[in-house]
């Protein structure tokens, strides 16, 4: 299973550093990604990541403030998210390509292993 972890509750303008760790699974040669679903509203793509460490980011929202990273040796995947605002308030979900060496995608539907999700809010 993905565990999501880190979530919280933080003031505009701060920081927070979600972790996913896979349990059962090595997800070393797969892609990773983070989506976030707000009240509402449609589950969205966030960052993703290659099993070598290639990233991608949604731009329009989040450009410059959140960085996707991963640690193969301990099976984890990161989001530090940084300048936090009112607008990234959701439920952020960790997910899986799991074919091996595949490349990022920011389709939902591209993923089959899902975690739970972490709260993050952010008020002003």
């Amino acid at each position: 299973q993905l565990v999501e972890s880190g979530g919280g509750l933080v003031q505009t303008g701060g920081s927070l550093r979600l972790s996913c760790a896979a349990h059962g699974r090595t997800v070393s040669r797969y892609a990773m990604g983070w989506f976030r679903q707000a009240p509402e509203k449609e589950r969205e793509f966030v960052a993703a990541i290659t099993w070598r460490g290639d990233t991608t980011y949604q731009t329009e929202n989040i450009k410059g403030r959140f960085t996707v990273s991963r640690d193969n040796a301990e099976n984890t995947v990161y989001l530090q998210m940084t300048s936090l605002k009112s607008e990234d308030t959701a439920l952020y979900y960790c997910a899986s390509r799991t074919a091996s060496y595949s490349t990022t995608s920011s389709r939902a539907e591209d993923y089959d292993w899902w975690g739970q999700g972490t709260q993050v809010t952010v008020s002003s």
